[in-house]
């Protein structure tokens, strides 16, 4: 039975590789978190996407942090708190990506939500690299990271030591340092995001304390395990993509 990938201190950010005041301690354990259940609803009518567009192709940033693809007024909305490596949100995406773009998103019905939650130090830099390229970028990035996930942190488990060096480097230079030890300059660069961009984007210590802070906020409103599911607010008790597509079904998408 999958289990849900726990946010835990990563042994790199432990180490103090990065130190750009990203200390994601522990959720709190006084905050309320998301109601749970299942949402049921009639069945909803698709809807027609802009004139030569597929719903896939409507991408926009969200006040979350987080970003979100097809219909905006589309009456169910999934969204997903996802570490970029943890392993179960890969399983979730190789498994029903296709599926949920090509049938629910595609339909209008639904409308999807991806929140990168940075559970391990790697998600940072990762989280980063995704945001640096153009929005209509994003989700294939994601989907890309999740495809070639174990290679990519297998690589970057061999390079950890070098990675670790990075905490001595002045603060602008930590992260890019990192994702070159780490591979994952040269794995963005491969799918379309030049290394001067990438670089430019690791040296705005900002963008990765927002990431930290993003992190920090999520795990204060409840959500303290990836891949966690949201259908209109409720927190579903799905983790894999059989499950998730019977409560999307049951939320009104069939």
């Amino acid at each position: 039975m999958m289990t849900a990938h726990r946010f835990v201190k990563a042994p790199l950010l432990a180490a103090g590789a990065l130190t750009l005041a990203l200390a994601l301690s522990a959720c709190k354990k006084d905050a309320a978190p998301a109601a749970t259940g299942t949402v049921s609803g009639a069945p909803v009518a698709a809807a027609a996407p802009p004139a030569g567009k597929a719903w896939s192709d409507v991408v926009a940033a969200t006040a979350d942090g987080g970003m979100v693809m097809g219909n905006p007024n589309a009456p169910i909305k999934l969204v997903e708190y996802g570490s970029l490596s943890c392993p179960h949100c890969a399983k979730l995406a190789n498994e029903g990506m296709s599926k949920l773009v090509g049938t629910y998103v595609a339909s209008g019905k639904v409308s999807y939500e991806y929140r990168s939650f940075a559970i391990h130090s790697v998600d940072i830099p990762l989280t980063v690299l995704v945001r640096c390229a153009s929005p209509d970028a994003f989700f294939g990035l994601v989907e890309q990271l999740y495809t070639n996930q174990d290679a990519l942190l297998t690589r970057a488990q061999a390079n950890e030591a070098a990675a670790k060096q990075a905490a001595s480097l002045p603060p602008a230079q930590r992260l890019v340092a990192m994702s070159d030890a780490l591979g994952f300059t040269e794995f963005f660069s491969a799918r379309g995001l030049a290394t001067d961009q990438a670089h430019k984007c690791l040296a705005d210590t900002t963008a990765a304390e927002k990431v930290a802070k993003e992190a920090e906020a999520t795990g204060a409103a409840g959500i303290d395990s990836t891949p966690t599911l949201l259908i209109n607010g409720t927190k579903q008790t799905a983790l894999t993509w059989p499950e998730l597509e019977a409560a999307l079904q049951t939320a009104g998408a069939r």
